[in-house]
This record gives structure tokens, sequence and C-alpha cells, in this order.
């Protein structure tokens, strides 16, 4: 039988099978529509924007930072450009350990480089790309890139470099840069939201986003305090690359905007004399222009190469550098707290005069000794000065006048009347961390000690703060602050490093303010007065001898501080420890009418201040009223503080800057205007001095007679180019121990055998900032308004 096909019920299951699969077509492209309707309107600007990124890499473009240079124009911080080696960790295939072996057969890395990019690593996140080798030659370079390929996430890369040709000159007042920590990154924040809150005086300098791509930040100094102005503008570039990160095209760029430069009042030749004079010895000195405040000196003895910062310091040489018994990281003058000794007993005469406590002529028989409540003062001169008036009192620097008088006036009026010449206060100089000191009262040691028993003040305490001992601890910023107020007329000058700020696009420059923030209440005749007995202490009192024979009129102190009791017993260098010895000091202006200049120094356990301090001050101040107005002399100091640096690790490889030819620290550094006074007066002429075995110095002084010629007693600024440790004892440079003119055998100015504990030690807490960012005082009591350490009083009354 014969079955026949159902055509009809096959086209209609056809039909239905095509109805569904077009069912199903039609639902799937409703769906892809749908989705390209969801993707491309209600997502478009989500996705766009995520495309555009996959799309646009942005790069930040990181702006020159500010150049820094003294009064005359000399570099003292530079940028350059170089190649490094950088490590990210993240990227590595291999363990960090062996990859640098494997990289050292490559390319030389020191174990000095790998214990800094340890210690990098420590302070950084795995993500960040990390610089184990700084300064690649051309050679190295081409090296590694043919290898590059078996080193995933090694990298070299093209860096701004930070310089300071000078080394060591002025590396406590510059500061120096450093990898930027996590302590920098939430000032940084903390400085943005509060800048973003002050809507009215919005700066985008100090927006965080400012950083992005940054790794340096300053870190103490002018570095740290101008940290806004030396930045700069951070740019942005975008350029548009691949699915795999290449780039194609730049689409757009903001270019960035450098950072100001700064010129400061610095000169680079009174601090190169000054440091010579200083030797090996421990101390400081700050030399200030008195009708501006500006300072023309900043010497902390002994000093460190800020080079070696840049690049981040390894451990080793931080704990060289923070164990030293010679503490180089200690801002001295910023810092370190003394007592003042007899450079304090001007201002007590001048206190006598302005509360009448005192007039001139007042006068009694010295017998060489003061007694009060049993105790016995004694004068360094124990048989007694004959008669004593105020002027000779200060010429002589008797202590029995000023132990009386102390006693006279009290210790709030003491106190009250030195405050306005800025003892024990912030003097408000452009850098950060100064220390406040002591200026003692009452209310302060109420508030200083904790027992009941200490917070009581005795009369007998007043007595030793009249020749500047007891409690008395200042820094010598404040000091020469103080001196600089005094041959000023009472007239009070904030004193300040910066003098112009110039913007480096439009060269415009902006002035910092000079104007008297004060005119202290004292008579003109009263300071005319203690000016002449100053005056008389050169002429023929305790600093006669360093100053014979001088071609200018100058008014100084001099004055010896102890550093510990010595229980009534007679002072004998010889048989101390060094550590324990006097520290001497030293005070001056010059000239007496019209002062262009005043300082205030001290040599840490120098012994007598006519002695150790006297001679350095007479240099100092020859150079700045003499010296310098000689041919080449500049240029020679410049020579000596470069030779100076790279005879340590702050030479810089000049065949590893990328872009132009060799050029030395010293070019660097000199203005074509101080290098044209040398001999052959040109750059090249200067740097061949620099590494020829004549001193600078000399070679710049066969420039003209006038220059060869020198003052009896007078400084050279600058005796020697050789940067070895050898090579500066035998020319007299930094780092000798080169004898002083002999002073008299019992100068008058010593302090009396009542004197505060010994010194304490200084203990930065890391190594992202040296001492200077902790409170450091060299007398006996916090100077941070902490509760000391309990000692004994000077009248033994505690």
């Amino acid at each position: 039988m014969t079955e026949f096909k159902n055509t009809e019920q096959q086209l209609s299951r056809f039909r239905l099978r095509v109805a569904g699969a077009a069912l199903f077509v039609l639902l799937c492209f409703g769906l892809i529509g749908f989705r390209f309707v969801y993707l491309q309107v209600w997502k478009y600007k989500e996705y766009s924007l995520e495309a555009d990124e996959n799309r646009i890499s942005v790069a930040p473009i990181l702006p020159n930072r500010g150049v820094i240079t003294d009064r005359n124009g000399v570099v003292l911080a530079r940028n350059y450009s170089a190649y490094t080696l950088e490590i990210t960790l993240s990227k590595l295939g291999e363990p960090l350990d062996q990859v640098i072996n494997e990289l050292g057969q490559v390319i030389p890395i020191e174990d000095r480089d790998r214990r800094r990019f340890k210690k990098l690593l420590e302070d950084s996140k795995h993500f960040e790309s990390l610089p184990i080798r700084s300064r690649l030659t051309d050679d190295e370079v081409a090296r590694f890139t043919a290898q590059r390929y078996r080193f995933p996430g090694v990298d070299v890369r093209a860096r701004l470099f930070r310089s300071y040709p000078l080394g060591t000159t002025f590396a406590h007042a510059i500061g120096y840069i450093g990898r930027i920590s996590q302590r920098d990154r939430e000032k940084i924040d903390a400085a943005s939201e509060q800048n973003d809150n002050d809507s009215d005086h919005y700066d985008p300098r100090l927006d965080a986003n400012n950083y992005k791509g940054t790794d340096y930040i300053g870190k103490i100094g002018i570095e740290q305090s101008y940290e806004t102005e030396l930045h700069g503008l951070t740019g942005s570039e975008e350029v548009e690359v691949t699915a795999g990160g290449r780039p194609v095209r730049t689409l757009s760029s903001t270019q960035a905007t450098p950072g100001n430069n700064l010129h400061l009042s610095l000169d680079v030749g009174l601090q190169e004399t000054a440091e010579r004079a200083f030797g090996d010895r421990k101390g400081a000195l700050v030399a200030i222009v008195p009708s501006t405040g500006e300072v023309l000196a900043f010497v902390s003895a002994p000093s460190f190469d800020p080079n070696i910062f840049v690049d981040g310091v390894d451990q080793q040489t931080w704990d060289d550098l923070n164990t030293s018994p010679d503490k180089p990281l200690l801002n001295r003058p910023l810092r370190g707290t003394y007592p003042p000794g007899s450079t304090y007993k001007p201002f007590m005469a001048l206190a006598a005069l302005t509360l009448h406590k005192r007039t001139p002529e007042w006068g009694f028989q010295d017998t060489g000794s003061y007694t009060f409540a049993g105790h016995v003062f004694h004068n360094d001169v124990r048989t007694g000065q004959g008669w004593i008036d105020m002027n000779r009192a200060i010429t002589v620097s008797n202590d029995d006048y000023f132990y009386m008088l102390a006693h006279d006036l009290g210790v709030n009026n003491i106190a009250n009347f030195m405050k306005p010449f800025g003892f024990g206060q912030l003097t408000g100089v452009d850098i950060e961390g100064e220390a406040k000191g002591i200026l003692p009262s009452t209310d302060w040691k109420r508030h200083a000690y904790r027992r009941p028993e200490m917070q009581k003040w005795y009369e007998g305490e007043t007595i030793s703060l009249g020749i500047g001992q007891g409690y008395n601890s200042y820094t010598m910023l404040q000091l020469s602050h103080a001196v600089a107020t005094l041959a000023n007329d009472g007239i009070v000058m904030t004193p300040h490093l910066v003098s112009e700020i110039e913007n480096p696009i439009t060269h415009q420059i902006t002035k910092v303010d000079s104007e008297p923030t004060a005119k202290i209440d004292v008579r003109q005749q009263d300071i005319d007065f203690i000016k002449h007995a100053m005056q008389n202490v050169i002429l023929n009192g305790t600093a006669a001898q360093p100053f014979r024979g001088v071609q200018y009129e100058v008014a100084g102190k001099t004055g010896t501080a102890q550093v510990y009791s010595l229980g009534g017993e007679k002072y004998h260098a010889s048989a101390i420890a060094e550590n324990r010895r006097d520290h001497a000091l030293f005070t001056a202006f010059a000239p007496v009418e019209k002062p262009q200049i005043a300082i205030a120094l001290i040599v840490e356990n120098g012994g007598w201040g006519a002695e150790a301090a006297a001679p350095i001050a007479r240099k100092v101040l020859d150079y700045w009223m003499i010296e310098r107005f000689k041919p080449g002399v500049l240029a020679a100091a410049v020579a000596d503080a470069v030779a100076d640096s790279n005879g340590g690790s702050g030479e810089v490889d000049q065949s590893a800057i990328i872009g132009g030819g060799p050029q030395s620290p010293l070019q660097a550094a000199l203005p074509a205007s101080v290098a044209a006074a040398l001999p052959g007066g040109s750059s090249a002429t200067a740097a061949a001095i620099a590494s020829s075995a004549v001193g600078p110095a000399q070679a710049a002084s066969g420039a003209s007679a006038a220059g060869a010629a020198s003052a009896p007693g007078a400084a050279s600024p600058a005796s020697g180019a050789s940067g070895s440790a050898a090579g500066q004892a035998a020319r007299g440079g930094k780092g000798s121990s080169k004898p002083l003119p002999n002073a008299p055998t019992t100068p008058a100015d010593l302090g009396a055998p009542l004197a505060p504990a010994p010194r304490v030690s200084v203990s930065p807490a890391d190594a992202d900032v040296p001492a200077d960012d902790h409170s450091v005082n060299l007398n006996d009591v916090d100077t941070g308004g902490n509760t000391p350490a309990s000692h004994a009083s000077p009248n033994g009354d505690d």
C-alpha cells in the first residue's frame, strides 16, 4: 500500500520552524540592539571616559626646581639631568638579590649602592620605581640597553638631579632635597586640604596633585622652608597609546612652570673665610647686616655634604654621621643653645642704665670676689682689678661688677629687658626648626620643673645670670640678632637669608621685606656709651691683642662660658677633658658708626674667648671690611669651596650629565662676572685653577698687586684648593688644626665657676630628617619647653 506525503502538513511545520527561527533571530538582534542602545546611549559617558583612559595616557611633566644663588650670583643649588638604573620590585621575574647580582655583571653596582637601595625599599612601595644606580655614563646605558630583555622590571630613566656645587659650604643653611617619605605625603595632603578650604587664597602650588610624579621634596634649610617657591607647577601631557601601551601621538600638553629662583643674602667669600678660620674645631657663627637683618654668614662647624642625601643615604653613612661625636648634622646656629658668657655683659650694662640702677660713673674698688648669702663668687683675677666703673667693667670683663648688678636688677627685670632683644625668643628667621633657648625668670622656672621645691627661684641663682651663666641658654642666631639690634640703635630687624625671589620666566624680582619690626625703648646716649665701651674692648681691653693693627673701627666683646661647675676650683684646661672645657665666644660689629656687619660666634670647648674666638672674628671682619674688595678674592674663595666639596663624596661625574659637554663644579657655581676676575678672565681658567696644585687664592692673588696685598693680621679668604684632608691640613684649609695667635695668659672674661650641668647628646629620630628636626640643648635645660632634668642650682640652694 502506498503512503502519500502530506505536503500541507510539512509546509506548515516548515513555516513554523522558519517563524521560530526568525523570531529567535529577531530576538537576538533585539537584544543586540538593546545592548547597543544601553552601551551607546545610557552608558555612553561612563564607557567613553574609560575608553579614553585606556586610549590616552596622562603623564606628569615635572618642573625644574628653582636655582639658589648667593648675594654675588654664585650658584649654591642647581639642577642637571642624568640617567638612572631603576628597579620596580612588583615587575621582577626573579628574586631581587639575584637580579642585582646579574645587573652587576652588566653595570658596576657597589655595596654602597645596594645598601642605599635597600634603605629606599624600606620606605617605599613595591610598585614604585627605585634607583639602584644614578648618573650612568653613555657606555653603561648602551651596555644595559643591549641586555634589556634579560631584566623585566628594570629600566633606564632620565631624571633631574639636584646638585650643591659648594658641598659642605652652607649645607645647614641651604639644606637638601630627599625622596618623599610617608610623613612628607601626610604633610602635603594636609596642606592641600587646608588650601582647598581657603578658596579666597587658593594656591595651585599647594595642591597635592602638584606632586604627582615627583619623588623629591625639600628636607631641611632653605630647600624645606621655601619648598612652595622652589618646586614650581607640575605640567601634564596626554599621549594616545595602543592596547599594548605603545605611544601613537601626543594629543595635548600643559607645560610645567619652573620654580622660582632664590637669591640669598649669604656671601660665599665670607662663609668660606669663617669656615677655614674654624678649621677642625666645633662651633657656630652668624653674621648679620644690622640695618636690614640680612644674614651674611651661617656657619655650623663641622658640616656635611648635602649631595649624599639627594639619592638617598645608605644606613652606614647615616650611622657614621649620626653617631659622630662632632655632630656634623646638628645645625648649631639654629638649634644649638649655649650660655652667652661675658658677651651678655654689655646688655646687662644697658639694662642698668635704662632702668636707672647704675650710672656710667658709679664704681667700686674690686677685691676679686663678691659674697652673697655666705657664698663667694670669684672674679677671674682673684686679687682684684682696681677701680671698676661701667666702662672698665666691660673693657676688662670684670665679673664682680655684674654679680652685684644682677642682684640689684633682679631676675624678672633682667628677663623683661632682654626679651625685646630676642634672647630666649624665636627670631623669626626664614628657616624652620629654630630653637627658642631659655631666658630665665621666676615664671619660666615655675613651668620648667615638676617638683615644687625645684620651681622656687632663689636669689643666689640671679647672681650668675649677670655674667651670662646659670640658666641662660641661647642660640648664636639669637646672640647675633641681639648684637645687630644693639648696633642698629635698638631698631629690630627680622633676620632672613632670602633677599630676593626671581620669576625664571619673566625675571621679575620680588624683594623680601626688610622693614623694622620694633624699636626698643632705650636712650640713644645709653646705647652710645655701651658702643664706646665695646670699642674699648678692642682698643685696650680683652680683645686688644687679636685686633692689633685693625684698619677700621670695631666694637666687640669676648666671652668664656663654662660647660660644667668647677665647684669653686681654679680652672685649668689641661687638667679637664676636652668636652668639658670652656666655650669661647665673641660678638662684634663694624664700623662703630653705621655698622655694616654684626657677628656672634662660639668655639665649643675652645677655652678663652680672646684666644680662640676673637681671632676668627678678626678674619671674618677683615674679609668683609677689606679683603672682599680685592680683585679675584671672591672667585678664589669659591674655588676653595668647590675643591673642598670635590674632595668628598659630593663630586659629580660630569661625563654622566645628559646634554652638553663636561663642566667642572667650579664652572657650574661661578657666574661669568665673578669668573672673569680670575687669571685668564674665563671659566675655563677658573676650572684649571680648581684642578691645579696651586691654591686658588695664590693664583687669584697673582692677578694684581692689590690682590696680593694683605693687611696686617688680615685673614686670607682662601688658602688652598686641595680637597683631601692632607691637602687641607697642609694649606691651612678646613679640617686643619692651625694655631691661633697667643692671648693674654689670664684674660678677664672668664665666667664664674658656677655653671649648668654637662650638655646632652643629640639623637635624631630617623634618617629622613637630621638633627634639625629635634630640640637640641647644648647647655643644661630642655630648649623646647619640656621639663628638664634636675640639676643643682648655681648657688647650691637646691
